[in-house]
């Protein structure tokens, strides 16, 4: 019996890379906010995040299998036009380094809160040693041990998070209520936008599509990789919905600029292991996404610059240690420019609609996919989720352009 269980355990990889990244500071925030603004009318909201991105990500995932190729690769040989192949490969891939490298700080910041809330050390003396501790396992080159970490850390997020949430008790009928009866409460649409973009996270496309072929090495992984991207994905979006539960039962109607403020009314429920528990989990999401975001940069850069040799590419650490050594001295120096911010949510704004209409073409192409093409009820669903996802993007590339303004 246990021997089974390993061996179903063993399909979970790439997927729980891309879930682990998608729960960082950013989501957690998001989500404490959205329960402690709306309670749980927006819960919805992340039940469709998590749809579209499973959707998503398991076209990547398939054109990753089957082309033996990046999606980096793949957007290059898309377009047989000099201009148009160099301006997709160089917008793309400028944009996703660019978001890697504004929010590598932040990631590293929000790693440290959880350590530097429980023993109450400047958060800036401790991002710098979690960001030399994740430079040494980018140097390792091994996916192996990123993937194990990873799926620790999303169990970890699982454990914590979802434990808080019993313990907070929800009303069941209001949670089923927000959860399947779509609703947009009075001054929600940014919060709803917010929820749904921390979750579709471009760069995760390529960070799938790479890391598929260092797990499986023919068609035969297709099934395995569908079952492990649908899997941690789902787990990943009822982490994201246990922190906007905990926040709607506990302190719905408050203020709250991060997800520590839930450790004061969980300790009558918890006693001292409140701020443990919430520690440990934000501890969790913000390392997962800091892992994600130099690998993100590095992975990208590496797929449409075609070189070969996966994590262990001399060129790729290059690229992990550039993104990183830029999250180490920005966070020593509490330093996160509201302006590269900015200029990265402009520029992932621009590109979520441009990649999740490649995604697509991609997969469409019998050429390219052979019978592994989406059928048709896949493509309906695929094309409604990119045109929602692309507003979504239209959206924040607008928002970020006003701010500059």
């Amino acid at each position: 019996m246990l021997a089974k269980i390993k061996e179903k355990i063993k399909i979970f990889g790439p997927g729980a890379i891309v879930t682990a990244s998608f729960i960082g500071p950013g989501t957690v925030t998001t989500a404490t906010r959205a329960g402690a603004g709306f309670g749980f009318a927006l819960l919805w909201a992340i039940i469709f995040s998590i749809f579209a991105t499973i959707v998503l990500q398991e076209m990547v995932a398939r054109i990753g299998i089957v082309t033996k190729q990046g999606l980096g690769e793949n957007i290059r040989d898309l377009f047989d036009n000099v201009i148009l192949k160099f301006a997709a490969v160089w917008l793309v891939m400028i944009a996703v380094c660019v978001g890697c490298a504004a929010y590598i700080s932040g990631d590293l910041l929000g790693t440290s809160l959880g350590v530097a809330y429980l023993f109450d050390i400047p958060e800036n003396y401790v991002a710098p040693v979690i960001g030399v501790i994740i430079l040494l396992l980018g140097l390792s080159g091994s996916y192996k041990i990123i993937e194990k970490v990873m799926i620790v850390l999303i169990v970890l997020m699982s454990f914590t998070f979802i434990t808080t949430m019993f313990v907070a008790g929800p009303d069941l009928g209001e949670v089923l209520k927000g959860a399947f009866i779509p609703g947009i409460p009075e001054g929600s649409i940014l919060m709803i936008i917010a929820l749904i973009g921390t979750t579709v996270v471009p760069y995760n496309f390529f960070i799938h599509a790479s890391t598929v072929s260092e797990k499986w090495d023919s068609i035969e992984g297709l099934k395995e990789s569908r079952w492990d991207t649908i899997i941690t994905i789902t787990v990943g979006g009822i982490i994201t919905g246990a922190i906007l539960i905990t926040a709607g039962a506990l302190i719905q109607g408050q203020e709250v600029t991060s997800i520590v403020e839930l450790a004061a009314p969980l300790e009558p429920l918890m006693g001292n292991l409140a701020p443990f528990f919430i520690s440990i989990g934000l501890f969790a999401a913000g390392l997962s996404s800091a892992i994600a975001s130099p690998m993100g940069a590095a992975v990208t850069v590496s797929s449409f610059m075609r070189w070969e040799g996966g994590f262990d590419s001399t060129k790729y650490k290059i690229v992990f240690s550039v993104v990183i050594g830029l999250g180490i001295v920005t966070s020593a120096l509490g330093f996160e420019p509201l302006e590269v911010l900015l200029f990265a949510q402009a520029l992932n704004g621009l590109i979520l609609p441009v990649i999740a209409i490649i995604i697509m073409v991609v997969i469409n192409k019998k050429n390219v996919m052979g019978k592994h093409i989406n059928p048709i009820w896949l493509n309906i669903v695929g094309w409604a989720v990119a045109a929602v996802v692309s507003f979504l993007g239209i959206y924040s590339l607008i928002d970020a352009l006003s701010t500059f303004a």
